[in-house]
């Protein structure tokens, strides 16, 4: 406290306005002569807020700084270049040509070896710059999404106009309005407002809500989340000198590993292993067995990341073409299997419109039909009891509406129906007291008669009530036949998926409210939400609704989109108080036949989380900016989902929708086909690296020769893992994974169909191999280079026709879709690389060392390559047979 009290009148004018939150300085807060000392000190106002013309917000910029915060250097190229040559393969891989370039020159001239050695550097040095080229690209696409949604829209006062800025554009001096749900933007104090109060927990971890006031906590630091009431501040700080801003740059933030990549990853090091010890078993057999064949280095698993980066860049590049953005969450959505979705802003629009209005017990036609003193009252519980406000840019235009979606509703309607004049109508009355959505006190400027208005959900504001006034402005007593009635109506419009408000008023004295009138407000549906939810249905993933309605409202509604049918035995609806206060075994018991949460707290959304992971389910939940206080339940959920790029906290387990809801289905599918696409790599490498490293072990031991050098094996795993990533990632799935049950987290990337599939191809690829490194001299009359490319020929071939067979790891019809226009980017490639292969052993000859087979040494290599196909048909068939007799759960699409 001595630091505080020490400081000097100017400092509490000029430089602690920076510490002013950050330390909460009462003295000087109070000194200073509160939230509106303040703002005139930083040449602002508590009402009319800051000037705001282009000249001021500059000058407040220079001065205080700006509302950003510095982001860690982009790498450069270079950057990403040093990081995959810090590959512990990679390395393996360089250490090891090294050292078969120095017993290659004591055993042989240096020419005979320096190209295999030559080869390996080079190729380590282009994998090097095609996986930087590729982690740069994606840098660069994670920056742009983390940019984008860091540009959230904020309501400040300037000029006396109420108007929404960027984040960004905030400045010392703004007048910000505080709304529910909503984050504050920079650090400031507070100038006024009722019932506030804020989330924490982002800079203190304290999970419990802090009151905000004038006098003992005036204190609003940027990052938390208002959580109730309403309210405005006075901006001291931004960007660095902010409360957050010290926070983030304190916090080193640390990329955690994907699980699926990190199962690729074990796959992957194992794969290289086995090579690196098969080289290492044949080199010392041959060396001290006095073979006198070169060392040929069998790296298998450097490719696979190569056309893993390769695809999931591409992919995401696809993704983004859908309007769907995602920070590794792949195999999230692959596995979920519940979506635990809010109605507000979700299922609907969050656009609310008045559609029913009723006075007393009566629903007039027309607002010319109702006595002008109940116009008057009524256009005082919509104009003055709220926290919104009504902005006319000119005569020519429509009027702007700040505030909630229901405050906007009303206030619209406020304007249309009751020909409310916000701007002359303010002058006439005096807002004394007001709490958000409760009531507030109306002084008369004229009589000075004070009169308190109700605003709220008809349940809550009805029971208060002891009179009516009807259509003319009389008053009568609510007895038992109008309560009946007010019920009837209030469960219609309930039934009908309406929110019902009530408003109410009375003069000081009076004991009770007096009835007004009732609106309906309805928030319409998106067009797609019920497709949507029968298409995840179909997917074998069950979308539970969340909802604060009552349960007539919430059952009207998950009627209407579908969540729950008469064709489903379940249809569980229940009230959120109600699912806490069972016992947890009776809760696992029912959470699966859930269809909707009412009454809905953040609470019930954890627990609702909670429970469906601990039955095992992987969950997503939907983060459409319309929930308060859902960090908890994000944080326990598999994957976010959010409708919005704006505002939304990118994580890597978040996906980032458009505004469109069937763009969840996209999702899901794009989730599903990521999986498949890397079980399809995985097939087609191993298949490449298991042939290599089993023709060349055995060749190696038995004639001291390797049919399959490095400098070939690289070039298949190079050029063929390159065109096969981008041919598969460019050949679309079939609709049919959208018809199988989720995938399951656990289930091995290698399927049973695949390692079938595998052991097949390979005992195949093997044989021919070694059939003509043994036999090919003899059986088709040629010489030994000939017979070295026509092997080399083989074994790229069969590559080639084995895309096809990974085209679907269980499909058995390999070609079904490669003739439609989906299928046509997949049969370039294919035909692009049989033409690079075939301009590789006719044309290059010189260049590449190759020798020209010939038409009829061509079509032996094509009929042997083809029979593949067959091979593979045989083995699915096998597997297929072998999956009914043991029925399993699915390994995958």
């Amino acid at each position: 406290m001595a630091t505080v009290i020490n400081i000097t009148a100017d400092e509490c004018e000029c430089e602690s306005f920076n510490s002013l939150v950050k330390a909460k300085m009462t003295y000087c807060f109070l000194r200073l002569g509160g939230g509106a000392g303040i703002a005139a000190a930083l040449e602002s106002h508590p009402e009319r807020g800051i000037c705001g013309d282009g000249a001021d917000v500059r000058r407040r910029k220079e001065a205080y700084g700006e509302n950003t915060y510095p982001k860690p250097k982009p790498k450069s190229f270079f950057s990403h270049v040093r990081d995959a040559l810090s590959d512990v393969l990679l390395i393996a891989l360089l250490v090891c040509a090294v050292v078969a370039l120095g017993f290659g020159i004591k055993e042989h001239r240096l020419k005979d070896v320096l190209y295999d050695s030559l080869s390996i550097f080079i190729t380590v040095f282009f994998i090097s710059g095609v996986a930087a080229a590729i982690s740069h690209a994606k840098a660069k696409l994670d920056e742009k999404l983390v940019r984008e949604s860091a540009d959230i829209g904020v309501t400040v006062v300037r000029a006396s106009r109420r108007q929404e800025v960027s984040v960004f554009d905030v400045v010392v001096g703004d007048v910000v309005i505080l709304k529910t749900g909503e984050a504050v933007p920079a650090d400031g104090v507070f100038l006024k407002g009722h019932g506030l109060q804020v989330d924490e927990s982002t800079i203190t971890f304290d999970l419990s809500t802090v009151c905000i006031d004038a006098e003992i906590n005036p204190f609003l630091a940027s990052g938390v989340t208002v959580v109730a009431g309403h309210g405005s501040m006075v901006v001291t700080a931004v960007g660095t000198n902010t409360t957050w801003g010290e926070l983030i740059n304190t916090e080193k933030n640390a990329d955690e590993p994907v699980p699926l990549r990190e199962r690729l990853d074990v796959l992957t090091s194992t794969v290289g292993k086995i090579g690196v010890a098969v080289t290492v078993v044949t080199f010392t057999v041959r060396h001290f067995t006095g073979g006198t064949g070169k060392l040929a280095l069998l790296d298998k698993g450097i490719p696979l990341p190569l056309a893993v980066s390769l695809m999931i860049t591409f992919y995401m590049m696809q993704m983004a073409k859908d309007n769907l953005h995602s920070m590794s969450a792949f195999e999230g959505m692959a596995s979920v299997t519940a979506i635990c979705a809010d109605k507000t802003g979700m299922l609907t629009l969050n656009q609310m419109v008045v559609t029913d209005f009723w006075v007393g017990t009566d629903q007039p036609r027309a607002a010319t039909s109702i006595a002008g003193s109940v116009i008057n009252l009524l256009r005082q519980g919509a104009g003055l009891n709220t926290t919104g406000s009504v902005y006319w840019p000119d005569n020519a235009l429509p009027p702007e509406m700040m505030g909630s979606p229901t405050e906007k509703a009303l206030l619209s309607w406020a304007v249309a129906y009751l020909d409310m004049d916000a701007a002359t109508f303010k002058t006439t009355g005096r807002v004394v007291y007001v709490e958000a959505f409760d009531h507030a006190e109306i002084k008369d400027r004229t009589t000075g008669a004070v009169i308190a208005h109700w605003k709220g959900t008809a349940e809550v504001v009805l029971p208060k009530c002891s009179m009516y006034v009807d259509m003319e402005g009389k008053t009568h007593e609510i007895g038992v036949q109008q309560i009946k009635k007010l019920d009837k109506i209030i469960d219609d419009m309930a039934a009908r998926g309406l929110q019902c408000i009530a408003f109410a008023y009375k003069q000081i004295a009076d004991e009770k409210p007096t009835l007004l009138g009732l609106v309906g407000l309805k928030d319409p549906f998106r067009l797609d939400a019920k497709a949507t939810i029968e298409a995840c249905a179909n997917a074998g993933v069950a979308v539970k609704m969340l909802t604060g309605d009552g349960f007539l409202a919430a059952r009207a509604v998950a009627t209407e989109c579908g969540v729950i049918s008469s064709n489903d035995p379940d249809n569980v609806l229940i009230e959120g108080r109600m699912l806490h206060t069972m016992p947890w075994a009776k809760q696992l018991e029912i959470v699966d036949k859930v269809r909707v949460i009412f009454g809905t707290r953040p609470v019930d959304k954890r627990l609702l989380v909670k429970l469906l992971k601990h039955k095992g389910q992987v969950v997503a939940v939907t983060a459409s900016g319309s929930g308060t206080n859902d960090a908890l339940a994000h944080m326990d959920a598999d994957v976010v989902l959010s409708m919005s790029v704006k505002g939304t906290d990118v994580t890597k387990d978040t996906i980032i929708l458009d505004d469109k809801l069937h763009t969840v289905v996209t999702a899901i599918r794009r989730g599903r086909c990521a999986y498949n696409y890397l079980q399809r790599f995985i097939q087609f490498h191993l298949t490449v690296n298991v042939v290599a490293i089993l023709v060349n072990f055995v060749s190696t031991i038995t004639t001291g020769h390797t049919p399959l050098t490095t400098a070939l094996i690289m070039w298949v795993n190079l050029v063929m893992g390159t065109m096969s990533a981008l041919a598969v990632a460019a050949d679309k799935p079939a609709e049919a994974l959208m018809g199988r049950p989720p995938i399951d987290r656990t289930a091995p990337l290698i399927s049973r169909t695949m390692r079938l599939n595998l052991a097949a191809q390979a005992a195949f690829q093997t044989a021919v191999v070694l059939a003509l490194q043994y036999r090919g001299r003899d059986i088709f009359g040629t010489d030994d280079k000939a017979n070295g490319i026509m092997i080399f020929n083989m074994f790229v071939l069969f590559q080639l026709f084995n895309e096809f067979n990974v085209r679907g790891i269980e499909k058995r019809n390999v070609f079904a879709g490669v003739l439609e226009k989906k299928g046509m980017m997949f049969l370039v490639l294919v035909a692009l690389t049989l033409v690079l292969q075939a301009l590789t052993v006719e044309v290059l000859t010189r260049f590449a060392g190759t020798k020209r087979l010939g038409l009829g040494l061509w079509g032996v290599c094509l009929v042997i390559a083809a029979v593949s196909w067959p091979i593979g048909w045989t083995a699915k068939l096998i597997a297929g047979a072998c999956s009914r007799a043991t029925p399993t759960r699915t390994d995958g699409p």
